[in-house]
């Protein structure tokens, strides 16, 4: 969508702040009287704020810093700002559940409208998304500052080697259920949107499986803007420390060992230091192993695919998750925020060929084992930036509750811990197989941007089968969805698998990413999710009558059978089970369903045929 672009002369903007009068008091957050103490705090980075009369003053300012504006403010004053600017162009990525437009604002030097155009200027683009979780909004407020200063401030000279995608409110419906009694352990705004979309989803539990609409406009927007980098803005719960912008991405034990690298020896230091000397204090993203005793450490986290930063990690897109601190105030963490964005385009813009080169490599690595699940091991051990406090008992629980008392304090040497040692692994497969018939897998797959071919003949190939037993489905549905694990056996097959079969090759550069959605036992699996939960159902059976006659006609044709069912008879509990014996013979009878708890998808395992 392109808007009007008028002039960039700051003299000549003339911009109406009536909607966002500044409140004669500026209000206060209604938890701070049950939240911990902190220090008032005061950094570099303030001198980023404009004046109330600025002509381009965010709400956020406008407001004393404590408020954020409503779904309708921020497009407005986004509208105004991108129909005034010759750099700035808005796109819908897709309508909400209740009909709201996703917006992302397109920032670059030439002003491209599109996802071609903006390709044509060969420059790196740096994706940032607020609003995933709609309360913890500080990346909208800290991206539209950076757009103004960009637009027509002193940061115009960012977008000449980089370009800048900026979706200010992921989650729409979710910011519009707003009220100062969401999210009690976080210091403001003083309305906070929800955490959950409006049919109740976890956006940020939802990128494997992608059934929100939310979600699935966004990973369309990766596959057709192909970022280079990608951010995902949040703000914590969880203990008090000293540091107020956290920040994670993969591990270097994961599915993108050179995209880390380049975070953590490129990225990581510049980041740090510019927000050092903004008076922030910044740190890896950090949880306590026990909220209650820091003694037992911390630990750092190998995301799975459902997570922003692990689905980045799977098809090798730089993913940041960056995790502001929920107990400092807004005002503090806004401006970190817009810290760590500008370093991000500075970064980016010095350093984009070895940052394509790392994704490259990544793309191209086709690891021939591919690792499903993840175990904790002990890690280099770490000094953290805590904050003081006591125990005591709880005269309203009757248990032990944490006083943090606001004080500094270094916790010295503490061991951590991080799921980074390898559990279940798999031989890369050459291909999956999939049946016509699952549409709903095939779908996803396609929306994930994964390559797939269907074959217009059929073609014989050798491929491993898996077979599941016991399998343990939730009790409760989670995210919408029925999850199941079960144990699995492979056996090797010749198969004949018939025109109108899709194939998915893994050599591809998403190759990983499908492996860890067709894989059974991987964490985000598209079968962990229940999208194979069917093949679990019996459908067809025998009656009593007629299998007793069966079974005495098989052991008379069958003396190894009837040697076999000796030996299972001296199982006690199964010799004592009428039903157990009848359905022995049921699953060893041609009647039996073949496909009952098979996994549809085939494993390409050679070339023969």
């Amino acid at each position: 969508m392109r808007l009007i672009a008028l002039s960039t002369c700051m003299t000549s903007i003339i911009f109406s702040t009536a909607s966002f009068a500044q409140s004669p008091t500026p209000p206060q957050f209604i938890n701070d009287a049950i939240l911990p103490p902190i220090h008032a705090w005061q950094g570099k980075s303030e001198t980023l704020l404009v004046s109330h009369d600025h002509p381009w003053v965010t709400p956020f300012e406008q407001q004393g810093y404590v408020t954020s504006p409503d779904y309708t403010q921020t497009m407005q004053w986004l509208d105004k700002l991108v129909n005034s600017s010759a750099k700035l162009q808005k796109v819908s990525l897709g309508k909400s559940p209740q009909g709201r437009d996703i917006w992302m604002i397109i920032a670059s030097k030439e002003g491209a409208g599109s996802a071609q155009q903006l390709s044509k200027n060969n420059k790196a683009t740096v994706l940032v998304q607020a609003g995933i979780h709609s309360g913890e909004i500080d990346g909208k407020d800290a991206g539209m500052m950076l757009l103004r200063d960009m637009a027509f401030g002193t940061k115009q000279s960012l977008l000449d080697n980089v370009n800048f995608l900026f979706i200010p409110i992921l989650s729409v419906d979710a910011h519009e259920r707003s009220t100062e009694y969401n999210r009690v352990n976080q210091r403001g705004p003083v309305n906070m949107g929800w955490r959950t979309t409006a049919t109740n989803l976890n956006l940020n539990r939802d990128y494997a499986k992608a059934d929100a609409p939310e979600m699935q406009h966004l990973i369309k927007a990766i596959n057709q803007w192909q970022p280079d980098l990608y951010i995902d803005v949040h703000v914590t719960d969880g203990i008090d420390y000293q540091y107020d912008v956290t920040f994670g991405y993969n591990v270097k034990q994961g599915y993108s060992p050179s995209i880390f690298q380049w975070l953590e020896k490129t990225y990581r230091p510049q980041v740090e230091s510019a927000l050092t000397a903004n008076d922030h204090i910044p740190a890896k993203l950090i949880f306590a192993n026990d909220n209650t005793d820091m003694s037992q450490g911390v630990s750092y986290w190998n995301p799975s695919p459902r997570y922003s930063n692990g689905y980045g990690d799977a098809r090798h897109l730089p993913t940041i998750l960056i995790e502001n601190h929920s107990l400092k105030p807004f005002k503090q963490r806004v401006l970190g925020t817009y810290v760590m964005l500008e370093q991000t385009l500075k970064t980016v813009a010095n350093h984009a060929d070895t940052l394509t080169a790392a994704i490259k490599q990544d793309q191209q690595g086709l690891s021939p084992q591919i690792t499903l699940t993840w175990q904790n091991e002990p890690q280099p051990n770490w000094d953290f930036k805590g904050i003081d406090y006591r125990i005591e008992k709880s005269d309203i629980s009757g248990a032990d509750v944490v006083r943090w008392n606001g004080q500094p304090k270094l916790y010295a040497d503490l061991p951590v811990i991080g799921n980074t040692k390898a559990g279940i692994q798999v031989q890369r497969p050459q291909a999956y197989y999939i049946p016509a018939q699952w549409t709903a897998v095939i779908d996803k797959l396609t929306l994930h941007g994964i390559e797939i071919t269907t074959l217009n003949k059929p073609l014989n190939i050798r491929a491993e089968q898996y077979r599941f037993t016991e399998p343990q489905f939730a009790e409760a549905d989670y995210e919408s969805r029925q999850t199941v694990t079960a144990k699995q056996n492979a056996s090797v097959i010749d198969a004949s698998v018939p025109a109108g079969t899709v194939k998915v090759s893994t050599a591809q550069p998403l190759g990983d990413l499908a492996i860890l959605l067709l894989e059974p036992q991987a964490e985000d699996s598209l079968f962990y999710w229940g999208f194979f939960n069917t093949i679990f159902t019996r459908t067809e059976y025998i009656e009593d009558y007629a299998v007793e006659p069966l079974a005495v006609k098989m052991l008379a044709e069958n003396p190894s059978l009837k040697a076999e069912f000796e030996l299972a008879l001296q199982d006690k509990h199964f010799a004592k089970d009428s039903k157990a014996r009848l359905r022995w013979f049921y699953e060893r009878s041609p009647y039996y369903d073949a496909q009952y708890q098979v996994y549809p998808v085939l494993r390409e395992i050679s070339l023969e045929k």
